[in-house]
């Protein structure tokens, strides 16, 4: 990006495009009603876009997409979401971090609107990155004490609840945020109908910490196990087949 704030290149059309595509995939998904929460996308080192404050997700163009950088400057015809700080301060803690979703889902929010986290009553709570989802206390939104409070909740996690507002979940990529944010939602869904139906059984430290050291290798090829044999050589052949019968 030149110094005249000159926005105009492929790659960032892809990725404006990308972060609005994602915009109106939430309430899709029913993340969202109206324009509330917020995404950003990751552009460079020093750069995010994030979606605009208080534009229709269905009337986005990629024009009204603003570009942020880590010294709060912004570049576009959109202000930006007035969650800015929480994403700038995000991208900058977290440099794996490529996209961020920020959501006042339904199950979510009614949980964070009691101050509490979702602790380890399934083992999928693994998904964001520890032992529990944590919450943040309460901060007016926009402000520097809730993007703080947020980044604290968010240590060694890749998701948060947000005190009487919302959710955060981070990915390497945009489908990734996306996916987490709906696990979110599913288990803070989960927990609710759990717990109205009695006492719950909360894993323990130990168990959560094998669950935790398979989630390092799911969905990979290289997960290891022990019953399980990998073959290059398929089909197999015939007479292996009748050795096997």
């Amino acid at each position: 990006m030149s110094a005249t704030g000159n926005l105009v290149s492929p790659a960032d059309e892809t990725g404006r495009l990308a972060l609005i595509a994602a915009c109106r995939e939430l309430p899709r998904l029913g993340l969202v009603v109206g324009t509330a929460g917020n995404v950003g996308l990751r552009r460079d080192a020093r750069h995010f876009f994030v979606s605009p404050s208080g534009v229709a997700y269905e009337s986005l163009e990629p024009e009204d997409v603003p570009l942020v950088d880590l010294d709060g400057r912004w570049y576009g015809r959109c202000r930006p979401s007035s969650e800015w700080r929480m994403h700038r301060d995000l991208f900058r803690a977290k440099p794996w971090v490529g996209a961020i979703v920020h959501t006042h889902s339904r199950e979510a929010t009614a949980l964070a609107c009691s101050a509490q986290g979702i602790p380890p009553f399934h083992y999928m709570v693994a998904a964001a990155g520890g032992e529990d989802v944590r919450c943040a206390p309460y901060h007016i939104f926009g402000s520097q004490a809730l993007s703080d409070a947020a980044l604290a909740a968010l240590e060694g996690r890749r998701a948060c609840l947000l005190a009487n507002h919302g959710m955060l979940s981070l990915g390497a990529n945009l489908p990734a945020a996306l996916d987490l944010a709906v696990q979110i939602e599913d288990l803070a869904a989960k927990y609710r109908i759990a717990r109205s139906a009695g006492d719950l059984q909360l894993l323990d430290h130990t168990a959560m910490a094998r669950v935790l050291e398979k989630f390092r290798t799911y969905g990979s090829s290289h997960a290891i196990d022990d019953d399980l044999t990998h073959r290059e050589d398929w089909p197999p052949r015939a007479a292996e087949e009748d050795a096997a019968t």
